[in-house]
Protein backbone atom coordinates (compact mmCIF):
# COMPACT_ATOMS: atom_id res chain seq x y z
CA UNK A 1 0.00 0.00 0.00
CA UNK A 2 1.09 3.42 -0.78
CA UNK A 3 2.40 5.69 1.98
CA UNK A 4 1.23 9.54 3.15
CA UNK A 5 2.90 11.83 5.13
CA UNK A 6 0.63 12.60 8.70
CA UNK A 7 1.87 14.24 11.60
CA UNK A 8 5.46 13.50 10.31
CA UNK A 9 4.78 10.10 10.41
CA UNK A 10 4.59 7.79 7.01
CA UNK A 11 1.68 6.11 7.60
CA UNK A 12 -0.19 3.50 5.27
CA UNK A 13 -2.30 6.24 2.97
CA UNK A 14 -5.53 6.09 4.32
CA UNK A 15 -8.89 8.67 3.21
CA UNK A 16 -9.48 10.33 6.79
CA UNK A 17 -10.35 13.46 7.62
CA UNK A 18 -11.51 15.15 11.51
CA UNK A 19 -15.30 16.52 10.33
CA UNK A 20 -13.51 19.48 11.94
CA UNK A 21 -10.40 20.31 10.92
CA UNK A 22 -10.10 24.27 9.17
CA UNK A 23 -8.67 23.19 6.19
CA UNK A 24 -12.06 21.18 5.44
CA UNK A 25 -14.34 23.55 6.59
CA UNK A 26 -12.35 27.04 5.86
CA UNK A 27 -9.94 26.42 3.57
CA UNK A 28 -7.26 27.77 6.58
CA UNK A 29 -4.25 26.05 5.49
CA UNK A 30 -1.97 26.49 2.80
CA UNK A 31 -0.06 23.73 0.58
CA UNK A 32 2.48 23.31 -2.12
CA UNK A 33 2.26 20.96 -5.55
CA UNK A 34 5.90 19.47 -6.17
CA UNK A 35 7.28 18.01 -9.22
CA UNK A 36 9.04 14.43 -9.32
CA UNK A 37 11.58 14.33 -11.76
CA UNK A 38 13.81 10.83 -12.24
CA UNK A 39 12.87 10.35 -8.69
CA UNK A 40 13.59 13.52 -7.33
CA UNK A 41 11.66 16.29 -6.33
CA UNK A 42 12.60 19.42 -8.33
CA UNK A 43 13.33 23.01 -6.96
CA UNK A 44 12.00 21.50 -3.39
CA UNK A 45 13.91 23.45 -1.20
CA UNK A 46 11.87 26.75 -3.09
CA UNK A 47 8.64 25.60 -2.61
CA UNK A 48 9.37 24.59 1.00
CA UNK A 49 10.91 28.39 1.22
CA UNK A 50 7.71 29.51 -0.15
CA UNK A 51 5.65 27.22 1.78
CA UNK A 52 7.31 29.23 5.36
CA UNK A 53 6.00 32.26 3.72
CA UNK A 54 2.49 31.33 2.93
CA UNK A 55 2.67 30.12 6.96
CA UNK A 56 3.71 33.56 8.24
CA UNK A 57 1.02 35.69 5.87
CA UNK A 58 -1.55 33.77 7.53
CA UNK A 59 0.12 33.28 11.04
CA UNK A 60 0.42 29.52 10.93
CA UNK A 61 3.25 28.08 12.43
CA UNK A 62 4.41 25.35 10.97
CA UNK A 63 4.08 21.96 13.11
CA UNK A 64 7.55 20.75 12.35
CA UNK A 65 11.04 22.40 10.69
CA UNK A 66 11.37 23.25 7.23
CA UNK A 67 14.80 20.45 7.24
CA UNK A 68 12.57 18.08 9.16
CA UNK A 69 9.41 18.02 6.64
CA UNK A 70 12.20 18.42 3.49
CA UNK A 71 13.91 14.80 4.50
CA UNK A 72 10.08 13.11 5.33
CA UNK A 73 9.16 14.41 1.93
CA UNK A 74 12.15 12.88 0.46
CA UNK A 75 11.20 9.56 2.11
CA UNK A 76 7.90 9.57 1.09
CA UNK A 77 9.44 9.78 -2.71
CA UNK A 78 11.58 7.06 -1.78
CA UNK A 79 9.24 4.68 0.07
CA UNK A 80 6.39 5.31 -2.99
CA UNK A 81 9.03 4.70 -5.09
CA UNK A 82 7.89 7.23 -7.57
CA UNK A 83 10.04 8.25 -10.46
CA UNK A 84 7.62 10.38 -12.30
CA UNK A 85 5.01 12.80 -10.90
CA UNK A 86 4.20 15.16 -8.06
CA UNK A 87 4.46 15.63 -4.40
CA UNK A 88 0.86 17.09 -2.91
CA UNK A 89 1.53 18.69 0.85
CA UNK A 90 -1.27 20.77 2.95
CA UNK A 91 -0.92 21.90 5.93
CA UNK A 92 -4.48 23.09 8.06
CA UNK A 93 -4.58 25.22 11.19
CA UNK A 94 -5.83 21.60 12.71
CA UNK A 95 -8.90 20.09 14.06
CA UNK A 96 -11.19 22.55 16.37
CA UNK A 97 -14.63 23.21 17.27
CA UNK A 98 -15.53 25.46 14.57
CA UNK A 99 -15.86 29.05 15.34
CA UNK A 100 -14.87 31.60 12.37
CA UNK A 101 -11.57 33.19 14.96
CA UNK A 102 -8.15 31.13 15.47
CA UNK A 103 -8.14 27.81 17.78
CA UNK A 104 -6.35 28.08 21.02
CA UNK A 105 -2.94 27.22 20.95
CA UNK A 106 -2.99 24.00 22.31
CA UNK A 107 -4.34 23.15 18.69
CA UNK A 108 -1.93 21.44 16.77
CA UNK A 109 -1.66 22.40 13.01
CA UNK A 110 -1.85 19.15 10.51
CA UNK A 111 0.42 18.41 7.97
CA UNK A 112 -1.08 15.77 5.52
CA UNK A 113 1.05 14.86 1.75
CA UNK A 114 1.13 12.47 -0.96
CA UNK A 115 2.81 11.05 -4.18
CA UNK A 116 0.80 10.42 -7.26
CA UNK A 117 2.41 9.38 -10.24
CA UNK A 118 1.90 11.80 -13.20
CA UNK A 119 3.60 11.68 -16.87
CA UNK A 120 5.41 14.65 -18.63
CA UNK A 121 2.97 16.86 -20.85
CA UNK A 122 6.18 16.52 -23.64
CA UNK A 123 3.99 16.16 -26.35
CA UNK A 124 1.74 19.62 -25.31
CA UNK A 125 5.04 21.33 -24.51
CA UNK A 126 6.17 20.64 -28.09
CA UNK A 127 2.46 21.37 -29.79
CA UNK A 128 1.02 23.93 -27.91
CA UNK A 129 -2.59 24.08 -26.49
CA UNK A 130 -5.35 26.69 -26.21
CA UNK A 131 -6.86 28.63 -23.38
CA UNK A 132 -9.41 31.20 -22.59
CA UNK A 133 -10.25 34.30 -20.78
CA UNK A 134 -12.25 34.80 -17.68
CA UNK A 135 -12.62 37.00 -15.41
CA UNK A 136 -10.34 37.28 -12.14
CA UNK A 137 -12.64 36.96 -9.20
CA UNK A 138 -10.45 35.81 -6.32
CA UNK A 139 -9.42 37.10 -2.79
CA UNK A 140 -6.80 40.24 -2.99
CA UNK A 141 -3.88 37.93 -1.79
CA UNK A 142 -2.97 35.39 -4.20
CA UNK A 143 0.51 35.84 -3.21
CA UNK A 144 -0.73 33.33 -0.64
CA UNK A 145 -1.12 29.42 -1.79
CA UNK A 146 -3.79 28.79 0.44
CA UNK A 147 -6.53 25.90 0.35
CA UNK A 148 -9.32 28.69 -0.92
CA UNK A 149 -9.56 27.70 -4.62
CA UNK A 150 -13.06 27.50 -5.57
CA UNK A 151 -12.73 30.48 -7.95
CA UNK A 152 -9.64 28.51 -9.47
CA UNK A 153 -11.94 26.04 -9.70
CA UNK A 154 -14.39 27.67 -11.81
CA UNK A 155 -12.37 29.09 -13.92
CA UNK A 156 -10.62 25.88 -15.02
CA UNK A 157 -13.94 24.28 -15.52
CA UNK A 158 -14.37 26.59 -17.62
CA UNK A 159 -11.44 26.09 -19.66
CA UNK A 160 -12.65 22.00 -19.69
CA UNK A 161 -15.55 22.67 -20.99
CA UNK A 162 -14.08 24.80 -23.81
CA UNK A 163 -11.40 22.07 -24.58
CA UNK A 164 -8.75 24.32 -23.66
CA UNK A 165 -5.64 24.09 -21.42
CA UNK A 166 -5.92 27.01 -19.40
CA UNK A 167 -8.00 30.28 -18.59
CA UNK A 168 -6.15 32.85 -18.40
CA UNK A 169 -7.41 35.20 -15.87
CA UNK A 170 -7.94 39.35 -15.67
CA UNK A 171 -9.24 42.07 -13.74
CA UNK A 172 -10.56 44.89 -15.63
CA UNK A 173 -8.43 44.44 -19.02
CA UNK A 174 -4.96 43.31 -17.01
CA UNK A 175 -4.11 39.64 -17.51
CA UNK A 176 -2.96 38.50 -14.12
CA UNK A 177 -2.08 34.59 -14.26
CA UNK A 178 -4.50 31.76 -15.35
CA UNK A 179 -6.02 29.51 -12.96
CA UNK A 180 -3.28 27.26 -12.35
CA UNK A 181 0.02 28.94 -14.32
CA UNK A 182 1.72 31.83 -14.72
CA UNK A 183 1.59 33.52 -18.08
CA UNK A 184 4.29 34.93 -20.34
CA UNK A 185 4.10 36.89 -23.49
CA UNK A 186 6.22 37.80 -26.17
CA UNK A 187 6.45 40.65 -28.11
CA UNK A 188 9.42 41.98 -30.21
CA UNK A 189 11.66 39.34 -28.56
CA UNK A 190 11.12 40.82 -24.98
CA UNK A 191 8.88 38.93 -22.56
CA UNK A 192 6.18 40.29 -20.28
CA UNK A 193 4.69 39.00 -17.30
CA UNK A 194 2.26 40.17 -14.14
CA UNK A 195 4.66 41.67 -11.35
CA UNK A 196 5.15 39.50 -8.61
CA UNK A 197 2.68 41.46 -6.25
CA UNK A 198 -0.55 40.68 -4.29
CA UNK A 199 -2.66 39.48 -7.50
CA UNK A 200 -0.55 36.75 -8.58
CA UNK A 201 1.08 33.49 -7.44
CA UNK A 202 4.91 34.16 -7.87
CA UNK A 203 5.17 30.52 -9.44
CA UNK A 204 8.00 28.25 -8.55
CA UNK A 205 8.68 27.64 -12.34
CA UNK A 206 8.17 31.32 -13.02
CA UNK A 207 10.91 32.47 -10.91
CA UNK A 208 13.02 30.02 -12.39
CA UNK A 209 12.25 31.01 -15.63
CA UNK A 210 12.91 34.37 -14.87
CA UNK A 211 16.90 33.15 -13.96
CA UNK A 212 16.92 31.37 -17.20
CA UNK A 213 15.79 34.29 -19.25
CA UNK A 214 18.57 36.43 -17.20
CA UNK A 215 21.15 33.33 -18.24
CA UNK A 216 20.41 33.89 -21.96
CA UNK A 217 20.11 37.51 -21.97
CA UNK A 218 16.28 37.50 -22.71
CA UNK A 219 15.16 40.31 -21.41
CA UNK A 220 11.68 40.27 -19.16
CA UNK A 221 9.30 43.06 -18.20
CA UNK A 222 7.51 42.31 -15.16
CA UNK A 223 5.03 44.91 -15.87
CA UNK A 224 1.08 44.45 -15.89
CA UNK A 225 -0.19 44.31 -19.43
CA UNK A 226 -3.53 44.65 -21.32
CA UNK A 227 -5.70 41.80 -22.68
CA UNK A 228 -5.38 43.44 -26.04
CA UNK A 229 -1.85 42.99 -25.62
CA UNK A 230 -2.03 39.26 -24.82
CA UNK A 231 -3.95 38.65 -28.03
CA UNK A 232 -1.83 40.45 -30.43
CA UNK A 233 1.49 39.01 -29.12
CA UNK A 234 3.87 37.07 -31.05
CA UNK A 235 3.93 34.33 -28.17
CA UNK A 236 2.43 33.02 -25.46
CA UNK A 237 3.34 30.59 -23.10
CA UNK A 238 2.44 29.33 -19.40
CA UNK A 239 4.35 27.73 -16.71
CA UNK A 240 3.50 25.89 -13.77
CA UNK A 241 4.73 22.88 -11.52
CA UNK A 242 4.92 19.69 -13.48
CA UNK A 243 2.93 21.69 -16.94
CA UNK A 244 6.60 23.58 -17.34
CA UNK A 245 6.45 25.72 -19.93
CA UNK A 246 3.47 25.04 -22.92
CA UNK A 247 2.83 27.25 -25.81
CA UNK A 248 -0.51 29.25 -25.81
CA UNK A 249 -1.49 28.94 -30.25
CA UNK A 250 -4.93 30.12 -29.56
CA UNK A 251 -6.89 32.51 -26.49
CA UNK A 252 -11.09 32.15 -27.17
CA UNK A 253 -10.99 32.56 -30.79
CA UNK A 254 -7.76 34.43 -31.65
CA UNK A 255 -5.21 32.62 -33.22
CA UNK A 256 -1.21 33.65 -31.58
CA UNK A 257 1.18 35.09 -33.57
CA UNK A 258 1.34 32.24 -36.63
CA UNK A 259 -0.37 29.26 -34.60
CA UNK A 260 2.38 27.61 -33.70
CA UNK A 261 4.90 27.33 -30.84
CA UNK A 262 7.42 30.35 -31.22
CA UNK A 263 10.99 30.15 -31.05
CA UNK A 264 11.71 32.28 -28.28
CA UNK A 265 8.98 29.98 -26.72
CA UNK A 266 10.91 26.89 -27.86
CA UNK A 267 13.90 28.35 -26.52
CA UNK A 268 13.27 28.65 -22.51
CA UNK A 269 11.22 25.02 -22.72
CA UNK A 270 14.81 23.64 -23.74
CA UNK A 271 16.70 25.33 -21.06
CA UNK A 272 14.36 24.26 -19.01
CA UNK A 273 14.62 20.73 -19.61
CA UNK A 274 18.29 20.73 -18.97
CA UNK A 275 17.02 21.29 -15.04
CA UNK A 276 16.42 17.53 -14.87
Amino acid sequence: MAKMLYHNQLIDRENVIDIEDRGYQFGDGIYEVIGVYDGNPLMLDEHLERLARSAREVQLTLPSSISDLKNNLEKLVKVNGLTEGIIYMQISRGAAPRWHEFPNADVSPITVAYTRAEERMTDVEDQGATAVLTEDIRWLRCDIKTLNLLPNVLAKQKAVENNAIEAILHRNETVTEASASNVFIVKNGELYTHPANNFILNGITRRKILQLCDAIQLKVNETAYSIDDLLNADEVFITATKLDVIPILKVDEKVIGSGKPGEITKRILQEFRTLY
